[in-house]
């Protein structure tokens, strides 16, 4: 039998987990984060650049995000447009 693996996609969000929302534009990305059910931790969009910088200062905010709320790890969500392979490359790069 073939597994489900938007379930296990599913099941691997936890309570640990930090949920960013980003939605990625050609030269400024917005994001928010969010709880396992939905809460929002964020008051306003963050706003960063499509630089080196730009992610830089998205890290940070991560970072920090992720200390306060007591997250072990973060889980990107986004829209599918063909810059989110580079946008999604940038991310995990950002985050070694």
């Amino acid at each position: 039998m073939k597994s489900n693996t938007q379930n296990a996609k599913i099941e691997a969000i936890t309570e640990k987990t930090l949920v960013l929302g980003i939605d990625v534009g050609s030269e400024t990305h917005y994001a928010r984060a969010f709880d396992y059910r939905g809460i929002e931790y964020s008051k306003k969009p963050f706003k960063f650049s499509n630089t080196e910088a730009g992610f830089a200062t998205f890290k940070e905010w991560i970072l920090e995000l992720k200390e306060r709320h007591e997250k072990d790890k973060v889980v990107p969500g986004m829209e599918r447009p063909g810059i989110t392979g580079s946008i999604l490359e940038s991310f995990y790069r950002i985050m070694k």
